[in-house]
């Protein structure tokens, strides 16, 4: 059954809804912006000085950015496998994040998202709008993390819906056009969320853990799909197309558009990388829950998106983490003398209200989670 048919449980006290209206102040819609053509960039997308992409920047060769053979892990001989799971630790750990190639998604299927996702970008605004993404929430079309009136807002617009537990999908927010845009985003979410589990026991393996043990611990894990369209901006260097962040999932899989512009950046060794795609690849990037249950042996990375004068750039991306009611926490067998608890205990839920009702601002949100050392008395 589509989800364009089905009810939602709105009764589970796991959804998050603001408990008062927050003031945002008035959003301009980008694609509008940019039709419209302003002399000037709107203050509330200039970006402090501190804050500004330095835009002239060397891309990095693809050799280094690990790449994993997800074929490879899967139906590769024994030494294949190792090698590919040697290389899988590798990227977990010193990067955070790696793209997967001969990922087992249909091909068609990746173009078919994409083709979709940018047909609904370029519906009518008054079209789009039936579909409104309310201020603290993140269901819907507009911008999400906007808590102000005052605060600086993305180049970027964004239609994000919740996919599992059937219970967190808003049914009202499903779009009716494009045609068979329900249908496509459940086979391209159910082929993602296979990927995410499978991925998942190869991170287990590299750990030293039992394959299972993340699929056994997340019980029916959540599951969210966000599609953003990045038109081109006049002046790139002021504005951010996504503001620096990292993830409260466990893992994100990232697919950018065919053509667009490279707008991906990691922070790593104290500067932004871009990540160059390669063609029909998926970016995996380690989010907060991870980190979090590997005792920070594997980190989440803060990432950004910047725009292009001239090309747009449209990225859709899953989010997979545990199911709301499970209790987190650094795993025993990743915790020693040497390596001590970093982490406190939670439910995932706890933390997903957390993460949806603050702002972007790189890695801040995971100090809800880790242990406070004691302050010195010297």
């Amino acid at each position: 059954m589509a989800v364009c048919n089905q009810e939602a449980n709105f009764s589970c006290k796991k959804i998050f809804l603001p408990t008062s209206p927050i003031k945002v102040g008035h959003i301009d819609d980008v694609q509008e912006l940019r039709k419209a053509k302003p002399t000037t960039i709107p203050e509330r997308f200039v970006r402090d000085m501190t804050e500004r992409p330095t835009l002239a920047i060397t891309l990095p060769s693809l050799s280094e950015i690990p790449s994993i053979n997800f074929s490879s892990l899967v139906n590769g001989n024994k030494d294949d496998c190792q090698n590919e799971i040697l290389q899988l630790a590798r990227a977990c750990e010193d990067w955070g994040f790696f793209q997967v190639i001969n990922h087992g998604i249909d091909l068609s299927l990746l173009e078919s998202i994409e083709e979709l996702a940018k047909n609904f970008f370029m519906l009518p605004l008054e079209e789009k709008q039936k579909y409104p993404m309310a201020p603290g929430t993140v269901q819907g079309y507009g911008q999400a993390f906007v808590f102000s009136e005052d605060q600086k807002l993305d180049w970027c617009n964004m239609f994000a819906l919740g996919i599992e537990p059937h219970y967190i999908r808003n049914p009202k927010l499903w779009p009716i056009q494009p045609p068979k845009f329900c249908e496509t985003v459940e086979v391209y979410s159910r082929e993602v969320r296979k990927l995410c589990q499978n991925l998942l026991k190869y991170i287990a393996i590299t750990l030293g853990l039992k394959a299972d043990i993340f699929e056994e611990m997340f019980g029916v894990a959540v599951q969210a799909i966000r599609m953003n369209y990045y038109p081109p901006c006049s002046r790139p260097d002021l504005v951010l197309g996504l503001s620096p962040h990292s993830d409260g999932s466990a893992l994100t899989v990232l697919q950018q558009g065919k053509g667009s512009s490279v707008g991906l950046q990691i922070f790593k060794d104290n500067k932004w990388v871009p990540v160059q795609p390669i063609p029909n690849a998926l970016v995996i990037n380690i989010g907060d829950t991870l980190e979090v249950l590997t005792n920070g042996k594997y980190k989440s990375v803060e990432h950004r998106a910047v725009t292009h004068k001239e090309k747009d750039r449209l990225s859709i991306v899953n989010f997979y983490a545990p199911s709301y009611e499970i209790e987190l926490g650094p795993m025993p067998e990743l915790v020693d003398e040497n390596n001590p608890c970093k982490y406190r205990r939670y439910t995932h839920g706890e933390y997903n209200k957390h993460y949806v009702t603050n702002k972007l601002q790189g890695k801040k949100t995971l100090e809800f989670a880790k242990i406070k050392s004691k302050t010195s008395t010297e």
